[in-house]
């Protein structure tokens, strides 16, 4: 008994035998490597996951504060663009970004020879373009579903594309026609369901149905007014881009900025400050959860921008803009999960038509740009799939 404890005391794993007396020594586990923070940070699917995230978080909450009975948009408005400039430049103060700090008086342009602007004078009038962009789209989804102002807001790529041939020199190919077509028919399905479902739920000659079509031809009519205020915008932010050299963050902190005065001046004398309105728009049962909503979502503002240059960077232009149009999906799902959105065969084949119309563009635009390199013609007009601040992001990074 001693001599076998001995003997397995001092044995030794010699590996296989494989003939002649030659032993294989024996074969390491392999133990797979634990992904890295930096590789996680540079897959694809984390800047993608975040932006389609950061999208659906600023879409829902801004439908929970925009309730029906909430009056104080530009409040909201200010409130948003306030925390946006207090949070980067707090990441300014800490060292994280860099943008060029306001000062009317620094850094001046000429817009003509003979007449120098400053940078805050040439970026004003961007700022109250996107004044009207912000405030109508708050009325539009104030009165709309989620599902439909996402199918909606389609129109403003056929709006912007005819702006960019005008104003840049751009072209729509056919297959760019046909996504048209896509986005104008799954705007009318939706329409048709909102409408159908109405009649449907209160009497085709009820008080209550006569109310509630009177309302989505309200949420219509600023949606219509925000599609031509958001083209407009972004056609001019992009001269105004072109003009200044701005990067991302600079676009940012400049909206922002100069938006709160006038946001701040418009809610105080064009917005109702009484005890009942104040009672009326922050009820005392919610009161706490539509505050911390609404200062979420100005942080959203700052997250939208920063993982849609994130996006371009890891990924590429024609990828960014694929994950926009699918992105529509679960924005509009989102409507259906958490508020009262109508799900029926009408609303639900608008969302699938809207959807497949912002895929078949993205493919248009990235074919266009395709063509475009290979007859080695200036692909300016095709970077039109990536809106102007993600493209001066992209810019950004590379610098």
């Amino acid at each position: 008994m001693a001599d076998d404890k001995r003997r397995d005391d001092y044995t030794i794993e010699m590996g296989e035998r494989n003939g002649e007396n030659s032993f294989e020594p024996p074969r390491p586990v392999y133990t797979p490597p634990a992904p890295s923070r930096r590789s996680l940070v540079n897959h694809p699917m984390t800047p993608i996951l975040s932006y389609c995230g950061s999208s659906i978080l600023m879409t829902v909450l801004n439908k929970y504060v925009l309730s029906p009975n909430f009056t104080l948009n530009f409040f909201l408005l200010g409130v948003q663009g306030l925390v946006c400039v207090t949070f980067i430049q707090s990441c300014k103060t800490m060292g994280l970004i860099t943008y060029r700090d306001f000062n009317a008086d620094e850094a001046r342009k000429c817009m003509s020879h003979s007449s120098p602007k400053s940078f805050a004078y040439i970026w004003f009038p961007v700022s109250l373009l996107l004044v009207g962009m912000i405030y109508t789209g708050s009325k539009a989804i104030q009165f709309l579903s989620i599902p439909v102002y996402t199918i909606f807001k389609n129109l403003t790529i056929i709006i912007t594309a005819y702006g960019e041939v005008l104003w840049f020199g751009g072209s729509v190919t056919r297959l760019t026609l046909f996504s048209f077509g896509l986005i104008v028919l799954s705007s009318v399905v939706a329409a048709w369901a909102d409408i159908q479902h109405a009649l449907s739920s209160y009497g085709h000659v009820s008080s209550e149905a006569n109310a509630k079509i009177s309302t989505l031809n309200a949420g219509y009519m600023w949606m219509l007014i925000n599609c031509f205020c958001t083209s407009t915008y972004l056609l001019f932010m992009r001269k105004r881009i072109k003009l200044t050299n701005f990067k991302d963050f600079d676009t940012m902190f400049y909206n922002n900025l100069l938006t709160v005065p006038i946001l701040a001046l418009t809610t105080f004398f064009f917005e109702d400050w009484s005890a009942a309105s104040l009672e009326r728009n922050f009820p005392p049962e919610s009161r706490n959860n539509i505050i911390l909503a609404m200062i979420t979502t100005g942080l959203g503002t700052v997250f939208i921008s920063y993982t849609s240059a994130w996006c371009v960077r890891v990924t590429s232009g024609a990828t960014y803009s694929m994950v926009g149009a699918l992105n529509k999906i679960p924005i509009a799902v989102s409507g259906l999960v958490f508020f009262d959105a109508p799900v029926t065969v009408p609303s639900v084949s608008a969302i699938a038509i809207g959807a497949s119309s912002g895929i078949v563009y993205a493919v248009a635009k990235t074919r266009q740009q395709q063509a475009s390199k290979q007859v080695g013609l200036p692909t300016t007009a095709a970077a039109g799939m990536v809106s102007a601040s993600s493209q001066s992001a992209r810019d950004s990074m590379r610098s």
